[in-house]
């Protein structure tokens, strides 16, 4: 029984990571493009979408920001520059 209560524990602190991970690099990101926030949940999406789009783009382009916590944060925020531009213009057209 603790043994799961334990792995659940787990499950609960990444997900509170992610999120907070997710609010701060959506936050900065929609900082640079809109020049707000787009408030807190909205933050979290772009913030973990846009993690995903950088991570996958920079591996595929093999190109490596260093594996601390800086070059990660560097290419979420990028990802998440990235998705932004790309929402501005699908509503645009």
């Amino acid at each position: 029984m603790e043994e799961q209560i334990g792995a659940g524990m787990g499950i609960v602190v990444a997900l509170l990571i992610m999120a907070v991970f997710g609010a701060v690099v959506g936050w900065i990101a929609s900082k640079l493009i809109n020049g707000t926030g787009l408030g807190l949940g909205m933050d979290i999406v772009l913030g973990i979408v846009g993690s995903v789009v950088g991570g996958w783009l920079f591996k595929a382009a093999g190109i490596n920001l260093g594996g601390g916590m800086l070059g990660g944060l560097l290419a979420a925020v990028i990802g998440a520059v990235i998705v932004l531009l790309i929402v501005k213009g699908i509503k645009k057209a």
